[in-house]
């Protein structure tokens, strides 16, 4: 296939979960999701709610989310919301930062209600390894202040957090086609990018870029 017609960066879902711990093999929950949908570069659409898991979080996970047993009290339950949101992505890409962490709670929510998410995944975090390696770090609330990107000010909130992550996506699109470019970017670079060593980026995208021109 032509890589000029696959699947493009700019159009993706990207997500955020808060959960009750690290990891969905522990018994840990989604306790809040938010989402943004971009098309062609344009935010499009929001997905936020707070999600019942069906027992009590800890006192850390209150104080580092600021969500507490109370809020999630009256929240609808993870199957209910789960399956909203299973409507919202359709076949979207996603994008996280952290992905690893997001798709394991998408996949463990998602077989709680017998579905399962058959597209493709990108992470945010590994890309900008590549695209910023001078940045102080690369932990999202760092990124979004190395590059002046736009924010509430909240953060370990999911919508809040992947509305971060939304901005720091496109300005890596952006900062791509600037220095390399390239245009109308295929979310199967995102990915490979992720993968390659820091000192081989330059290298592959400009490899990128003449298989693309043929």
């Amino acid at each position: 296939m032509n890589r000029r017609s696959q699947r493009h960066a700019d159009t993706v879902i990207v997500l955020d979960f808060e959960t009750s711990g690290l990891s969905p093999d522990h018994g840990d929950r989604a306790i809040e999701i938010g989402a943004v949908r971009i098309e062609k570069g344009r935010i499009t659409d929001r997905f936020q709610q707070l999600m019942n898991p069906g027992r009590r979080i800890n006192s850390f996970i209150e104080s580092y989310t600021g969500i507490t047993n109370a809020m999630l009290r009256d929240a609808p339950t993870c199957r209910e919301v789960m399956t909203e949101f299973n409507e919202f992505i359709e076949d979207f890409d996603i994008v996280a930062h952290n992905a690893s962490f997001d798709r394991r709670f998408l996949e463990a929510e998602l077989q709680q209600i017998q579905r399962r998410y058959t597209g493709e995944f990108a992470c945010s975090m590994l890309v900008s390894r590549r695209v910023y390696p001078d940045a102080p770090s690369h932990k999202l609330g760092t990124l979004v202040e190395y590059k002046c990107l736009p924010t509430s000010g909240t953060f370990h909130r999911a919508l809040a957090d992947a509305e971060m992550t939304t901005h720091l996506w496109l300005q890596m699109l952006d900062d791509i086609t600037n220095r390399h470019y390239i245009e109308d970017i295929p979310f199967s670079l995102m990915q490979e990018l992720s993968r390659v060593s820091k000192t081989s980026v330059t290298g592959f995208l400009r490899r990128w870029r003449k298989e693309g021109q043929c």
